[in-house]
């Protein structure tokens, strides 16, 4: 059975996305020959082909691209390791990777780590923002520690642990037609433009969904992928939008907006914390873990 190596692994990658032996082994510094027969090896060792050789170039066939997809998945764990290996030359003794959505970033997440760094000195905190699905798989695929996200996502056999709450809210310019109401519905909303998200977003799918129950739709004058880019538009009068309040408190001054309490029951939203097997994290993970938690009943 072919065994892989890192070495052929990234001459492989190197030549699919280069569509050419020649210019992958100018890229990585090895001689054409040597390039192709590493491929050759591969094709001989697993019994089927994995490029399409043309005067052109090269294409990857079906099982190629199988393979360029795992080769890239591994390479990158490849790197990680590297990488979180050599923080340990300078001092650290412990690495915790965490991936967080945009609202926990926003309203209390750099806080959270900052005090926990204060007393944990050569504990390291990686922080990578991900879409709330997206912190799901990558936390049940093992790429990060700990995952901070909403509570509307789907589990994909990782543990869930109760954490933070915030509310949704109506964000609208002060010339807006709903700028005079203290509270509003989302039903009421949606015979106005909305600033939307990119569907990766969590909320994105909620707002759609609930527009759908009221036999609705949204109608989007623009997706963005950030809070401060949405409130920018808001505050163009180019449309409103739902944001979470405690995320909205920072733009507020800023951008001088009018905040509108939505009282859909489904506006409180709840954070989560999810790990892939709680018993099973490492020292610095659990410490970290047991910082994020200490308030919590």
């Amino acid at each position: 059975m072919w065994q892989p190596d890192p070495v052929t692994l990234r001459l492989f990658i190197a030549v699919c996305e280069e569509g050419s032996i020649a210019r992958a082994s100018e890229r990585e510094g090895m001689a054409a020959a040597a390039v192709s027969k590493r491929v050759a090896d591969i094709e001989r060792a697993l019994g089927t082909q994995l490029l399409i050789r043309s005067s052109r170039g090269v294409n990857p066939t079906p099982a190629g691209d199988i393979l360029l997809r795992h080769a890239r998945h591994l390479m990158q764990g490849v790197e990680q390791m590297q990488s979180d290996l050599s923080e340990f030359s300078s001092g650290v003794r412990g690495l915790v990777r965490v991936l967080a959505n945009i609202s926990s970033i926003v309203e209390f997440l750099p806080e959270e780590i900052a005090s926990f760094l204060q007393t944990h000195e050569n504990i390291h905190v990686v922080l990578e923002e991900r879409a709330s699905s997206e912190i799901v798989r990558g936390i049940a695929e093992g790429s990060a520690d700990i995952g901070i996200c909403r509570d509307f996502v789907a589990e994909r056999e990782v543990e869930m642990l109760p954490f933070r709450a915030d509310h949704f809210c109506v964000v609208v310019h002060r010339s807006h037609p709903l700028a005079s109401r203290s509270e509003v519905s989302f039903a009421d909303t949606l015979g106005y433009e909305h600033i939307g998200f990119a569907p990766n977003v969590a909320l994105h799918a909620l707002t759609r969904r609930v527009a759908y129950e009221n036999r609705r739709t949204i109608r989007y004058r623009a997706n963005v992928t950030t809070f401060d880019a949405a409130c920018r538009l808001i505050h163009l009068n180019l449309g409103l939008a739902v944001l979470p309040a405690e995320a909205v408190e920072k733009y507020q001054p800023l951008y001088d907006l009018c905040v509108i309490k939505l009282i859909d029951a489904w506006a409180t939203r709840k954070f989560v914390i999810c790990v892939r097997h709680a018993d099973q994290l490492s020292s610095a993970a659990n410490r970290f873990l047991a910082h994020l938690t200490r308030t919590l009943p």
